[in-house]
């Protein structure tokens, strides 16, 4: 059986070579020479008219908000900004992450928070709403998903066999409670009976106050290699999410939009591929306490700009 890795020992070069690993998976982008350095999104005001922030890392670390963000989003806000939260969080529905957002210290509309789970229940609501469907779908969730409120047929997955193999297919929500004997479950019923798995999170990792979580990204890329499997993914680095976000807005140029994250294999290069533009968090999250530089030379990544705290 295999074993996954203890997430206490998990750092940002671990996190980076993984993303290095897989991004043959990711999209492609252009890149800016070199990346500008600022002080905090204040010096941005005036360049741009939407700006797109990533939660985990940029708005808070785990349960805990980043001292500076609150004010930071609060004064973009007042300067008339648009002002959106882009999260591949696909546990709960987004009027939890309201909540729990304004628990933190900020002020976000409903339709101003556009998750990864929002992307990929646009999806299915496009490719299974004009039919008669009762196919059955298994969730990777942990118990407070509320999995009921997507637009199709699901269960959550439990600890049997049965209950994988009686599914139409997969959907990765959020791996909290994901255990290993789940995961060989998992890559066992597809091994017999290959069927498609939506990843409502790409993330390989999310940094929390004093470590990592593995997230469904992680989980899902295991299943790369069996035969029959189609992989798709909804949320950062793909277009999915960033096509949802902009919907919601009036006809925003590009290159007056600006997405901020900690992560550079899913804000900024997610961000370019989309074609807007960028900016990098090292404080926090992912590169908390890290030099950067290094990382953006060995992958060609490269933000517009470069931030400690937003």
């Amino acid at each position: 059986m295999k074993s996954y890795p203890d997430t206490n020992k998990i750092t940002a070069k671990w996190a980076f070579e993984h993303y290095e690993a897989i991004r043959y998976t990711l999209p492609t982008a252009s890149f800016p020479k070199a990346s500008v350095w600022v002080d905090s999104l204040t010096d941005l005001t005036k360049d741009f008219d939407v700006f797109l922030l990533d939660a985990f890392g940029v708005l808070n670390v785990g349960q805990t908000a980043i001292k500076s963000a609150p004010k930071a989003v609060e004064a973009l806000q007042a300067a008339g900004k648009e002002v959106m939260v882009l999260t591949n969080g696909a546990s709960l529905p987004a009027s939890e992450a309201q909540i729990k957002l304004q628990d933190l210290g900020f002020t976000f509309a409903l339709d101003h928070i556009v998750a990864s789970r929002d992307a990929l229940s646009h999806e299915l609501e496009q490719s299974f709403s004009h039919v008669n469907n009762t196919a059955l779908w298994g969730v990777m969730a942990r118990p407070d998903s509320q999995v009921h409120t997507l637009p199709i047929n699901c269960i959550t997955l439990g600890n049997d066999l049965e209950s994988f193999d009686k599914v139409s297919g997969f959907i990765l929500l959020g791996a909290s409670y994901w255990t290993t004997h789940q995961q060989q479950l998992l890559i066992q019923s597809l091994c017999q009976n290959p069927r498609p798995v939506w990843v409502g999170n790409p993330d390989l990792v999310a940094p929390r106050e004093s470590d990592f979580s593995l997230e469904p990204g992680y989980f899902a890329h295991q299943l790369s290699s069996i035969t029959g499997v189609t992989l798709h993914f909804f949320g950062k680095p793909f277009s999915n999410i960033y096509q949802l976000a902009c919907a919601r807005l009036d006809s925003t140029p590009k290159q007056r939009i600006l997405m901020v994250g900690d992560t550079l294999h899913t804000d900024i290069l997610g961000g370019a591929a989309y074609g807007v533009k960028t900016a990098l968090v090292t404080g926090h999250g992912l590169f908390a306490n890290q030099n950067v530089t290094p990382y953006i030379a060995l992958s060609g990544i490269v933000p517009d700009y470069i931030m400690v705290s937003p």
